[in-house]
């Protein structure tokens, strides 16, 4: 698979480098440069890109603006970005950027980014791969999900499964032990129906609850640890039926 990518950095030098890197890439076709991102705009719509390299201070939009123009979706290109300055990581994960060089980088470095594009790409193109699976088995412990997390396929225990928190296109995973949440790139919809109903509630548009481990609960709430959700209006009659098999 080769991916179409463009370069875009106000600086000459810079510039030049990563266009450099880019055509010494076997699996990576260089289909244009730009000095703004204005420029690179354009080109965006007007042919298929897969991946961005993208400057971060630049004049007029910035490569951070140019992220969050572009948005998130299943076509959006992915984003690369190349920067002087590490304070940009958190904004560059905001806008789900899919990694950061640090200038002055060198090829190995690029090589690492560029290896990262290809494999999640793979991943995503893979007709096998669906973007949730969830295999049944005749024993409960024994179920769990696969979640695509960036480039690769994690397995989840459908017991360490807290609660799930939809994020737009994104869903976070809270796990029993885990400080983070497991971030995918799925719908909380999606994940809803492939999950076992006798085990998992929707309660609230954006939240999915783990009826085993709610802690407590009212009719218009459920606690889960120090974790309080909130029922949702539309939620609120299934689980009124599923409060009062307790009452």
């Amino acid at each position: 698979m080769t991916l179409n990518c463009i370069a875009v950095d106000d600086e000459p030098l810079a510039l030049g480098l990563v266009c450099k890197f880019i055509e010494q890439t076997p699996f990576l076709n260089l289909a244009g440069r730009f000095s703004s991102a204005v420029e690179a705009l354009k080109a965006i719509h007007a042919q298929k890109i897969d991946v961005i390299y993208l400057d971060i201070q630049m004049p007029d939009l910035n490569g951070i603006e140019l992220a969050r123009v572009l948005g998130k979706g299943p076509e959006t290109p992915r984003i690369i970005f190349t920067t002087a300055y590490n304070q940009f990581a958190l904004e560059g994960y905001k806008v789900d950027a899919l990694d950061y060089l640090l200038k002055p980088f060198n090829y190995e470095e690029f090589l690492r980014t560029a290896t990262k594009a290809h494999a999640y790409y793979e991943l995503v193109n893979k007709p096998a791969a669906p973007a949730t699976v969830v295999v049944e088995s005749e024993h409960a412990d024994d179920q769990f999900l696969f979640l695509k997390v960036e480039y690769q396929l994690v397995r989840i225990a459908l017991d360490d499964i807290l609660y799930i928190e939809g994020l737009k296109d994104y869903v976070k995973v809270h796990l029993k032990g885990v400080e983070k949440a497991v971030l995918s790139l799925t719908s909380l919809k999606a994940l809803e129906e492939k999950l076992p109903s006798k085990r998992f509630m929707r309660v609230h548009r954006s939240f999915i609850v783990a009826l085993d481990k709610i802690t407590s609960m009212t009719k218009n709430s459920v606690q889960i640890g120090k974790m309080i959700i909130a029922v949702g209006d539309q939620y609120k009659e299934a689980f009124g039926q599923f409060v009062g098999k307790w009452i």
